[in-house]
């Protein structure tokens, strides 16, 4: 399976979205630098391109290959509703994605392996599969001995709690997370226009 090794604050310039939404920050230092200022810029881009770049941007933010973002689109796709937006809701009801956004993991990447090694609970139930959808009601907790982890635990308490969409709300004295609803499509921390990945795999 191929993988992106490109440094994460490189890439995201590179898809033009901000490292904010990656969990990262971009020191300024680099954003200062005068060298080469034209080094970026590119002649007009075709409509293809456009199109790829959307789709690459969205697969880079969830941390997804092709053949299961296709998934994604497939399912939206026999599903009732606006299939760009489906898709985005499939997304991100993903548990990887609901443990960071509930600020139980600093970045998406690392809320999926921790969901990998077991330290995250669903209804109580201990559940290692990070694109496991979650549903209205459930609730998301991290595992007993896990909550002895300094790093997890830190994340559990009110300092290093993030902002949450409104789909989801937070009890800091049990460290719990709910879905209290379907996640919409202004619940989304970064700019997407989705029509432009379903007229790519339209064609």
């Amino acid at each position: 399976m191929a993988r992106n090794m490109q440094p994460i604050v490189k890439r995201c310039r590179a898809l033009g979205i901000s490292p904010a939404v990656m969990g990262y920050t971009e020191k300024s230092k680099r954003n200062s630098t005068k060298r080469n200022p034209n080094a970026n810029k590119r002649g007009k881009k075709s409509e293809y391109a456009i199109q790829l770049n959307e789709k690459q941007k969205v697969k880079f933010v969830y941390g997804i290959q092709e053949k299961q973002f296709r998934k994604y689109y497939e399912k939206a796709e026999k599903a009732s509703g606006v299939t760009g937006e489906v898709m985005l809701s499939l997304l991100e009801r993903r548990l990887d994605n609901v443990v960071y956004r509930l600020g139980l993991a600093k970045t998406r990447r690392e809320a999926r392996q921790y969901v990998s090694h077991g330290h995250y609970t669903v209804d109580g139930r201990s559940v290692n599969i990070p694109s496991f959808q979650v549903k209205p009601g459930m609730v998301i907790g991290v595992k007993g001995k896990s909550k002895e982890i300094e790093r997890i635990k830190g994340f559990m308490s009110d300092e290093n709690f993030r902002g949450l969409p409104k789909w989801l709300t937070y009890d800091a004295e049990k460290g719990e997370g709910t879905v209290v609803a379907l996640p919409a499509r202004d619940d989304l921390d970064f700019e997407v226009e989705e029509h432009l990945i379903v007229e790519f795999y339209s064609k």
